[in-house]
């Protein structure tokens, strides 16, 4: 066993007589529901696939937004002081993983929450999404980041890049490849127009300096009737973009930035070696479904000449977790027992037609690329009221089989980061930026961060 788990084992000893909840996920959602729970006198073991805690917090914001990344860890580390919050890192659950969520009922957990985020990613299905030179945003996130395995992973970027959507997670892949590799061109392409992109302006303005100026004001010509079809005003839509100007920030590079409006992509063009060439996008126009547009292929194609392709579009729940799936996220009761505001936390079975008993949903994890930290806090909470509503239907528990989890660590044979690690992590982190005069430092491979900590 590793130096550090058995440090907390005491609890078991304080606790015989508790209600016991895995909250498997240690992302904002996470935090912030193990902290909702020990408040109410339950007690949380936090399990965490990677070796920090903070999840996209840690991970998904922009890698030079040293100020906020600070304050989030120092709010993550006051959270999870509680002595009712056991944190066990660098374990993965899920059918392939340490630990199964049948281990988690077997050790003696009475309820299971889950707030993974969203570990898989979604593909639109089309033709080529295989080449060399496809990449889903998220990859590239993470690899600026320094997540491991990502890290280390080679990326090859080429001049020419086409981002699949039109939020703010492109204007941060943009942002990388203008400001960062300074490539030739980014081109967004979005199936909607000027009205609906998705991006706020406070974003925007790290890439509006390098925006082909004439060819948007083209661009906005080629789409404004289709728009002026829907009642969209493309004065308007304009305005909106444009304003990013005022907090622009100054360009580094050469890069041309431009949109492709109201085009669908429908396949990738290999060229022959296998890497990408182009992307062919069909023209779309907008008509009304109900209180929202959707975009209808016109039947005309054009073909923007790109060597990379990275999609933009949002993220999918992972399946290798083992719960079902409805969507992009794990299915949730659509009548549930203890609802919280009217929202369903509780792991359904579709094809049974009933909920699994005692395994609940927050974050992302319940709604897949809904909201940031904010918003991931506030569902966290929620959820974990809705495992207290249903903890109160239960008499406590009898504890954990330590032993049981003890030995299965042993045998798997990997070091298990203990919420006292983790915090000498940070120690280690902040005392290394301050002797490297940087403004914010941290190790991007597990095997630095456990030799760091002193676990290998």
């Amino acid at each position: 066993m590793e130096k550090g788990l058995s440090l907390n084992l005491w609890l078991s000893e304080l606790a015989d007589r508790a209600y016991w909840v895995a909250v498997v996920g240690a992302g904002p959602a996470g935090i912030f529901a193990a902290r909702r729970l020990a408040e109410k006198g339950g007690y949380v073991v936090l399990f965490n696939r990677d070796i920090r805690a903070g999840g996209l917090a840690e991970y998904g914001i922009y890698y030079d937004k040293y100020k906020m990344k600070s304050g989030l860890r120092r709010q993550f580390v006051r959270e999870l002081r509680s002595d009712h919050i056991i944190y066990l890192g660098n374990v993965t659950v899920g059918e392939d993983g340490d630990l199964t969520l049948k281990d988690l009922w077997d050790l003696g957990f009475q309820a299971v929450l889950v707030t993974t985020g969203a570990q898989g990613v979604k593909s639109l299905g089309i033709p080529g999404e295989d080449l060399q030179g496809v990449y889903h945003a998220k990859e590239i996130v993470y690899h600026y980041n320094g997540l491991p395995p990502y890290s280390q992973k080679h990326f090859e970027i080429g001049r020419r890049a086409a981002l699949i959507g039109v939020g703010n997670v492109m204007t941060d892949i943009a942002t990388y490849l203008i400001r960062d590799l300074h490539v030739d061109e980014v081109i967004a392409v979005a199936r909607r127009g000027p009205a609906e992109v998705k991006f706020d302006k406070k974003e925007f303005a790290r890439v509006i300096a390098n925006m082909d100026r004439e060819d948007f004001e083209q661009e906005m010509l080629r789409v404004s009737d289709r728009m002026r079809a829907v009642g969209q005003d493309p004065e308007q839509a304009k305005a909106y973009i444009l304003s990013a100007q005022k907090k622009s920030l100054p360009p580094v590079s050469a890069t041309r930035f431009r949109f492709r409006f109201l085009s669908s992509p429908r396949r990738i063009l290999p060229d022959a070696s296998g890497r990408v060439r182009g992307l062919e996008v069909e023209d779309t126009k907008l008509v009304w479904q109900g209180d929202r547009t959707r975009a209808v292929g016109l039947g005309t194609f054009a073909t923007l000449t790109v060597d990379t392709v990275i999609f933009c579009i949002g993220d999918a729940v992972d399946p290798r977790l083992g719960l079902p799936r409805e969507g992009t996220s794990y299915a949730k009761n659509p009548h549930p027992r203890f609802p919280v505001d009217g929202i369903s936390y509780e792991a359904y079975d579709p094809q049974s037609g009933t909920p699994i008993e005692g395994v609940f949903l927050a974050g992302w994890a319940r709604e897949a690329s809904n909201g940031l930290v904010g918003t991931a806090r506030k569902d966290g909470e929620r959820g974990a009221e809705a495992v207290w509503q249903y903890l109160q239907t239960l008499a406590p528990g009898q504890g954990i089989d330590w032993k049981a989890l003890e030995h299965r660590f042993k045998v798997l044979g990997k070091p298990v980061v203990t919420k006292e690690d983790w915090l000498r992590l940070l120690e280690v982190e902040e005392w290394e930026a301050k002797e490297r005069g940087l403004p914010f430092f941290h190790f991007t491979t597990n095997e630095d961060m456990l030799r760091a900590i002193g676990k290998i």
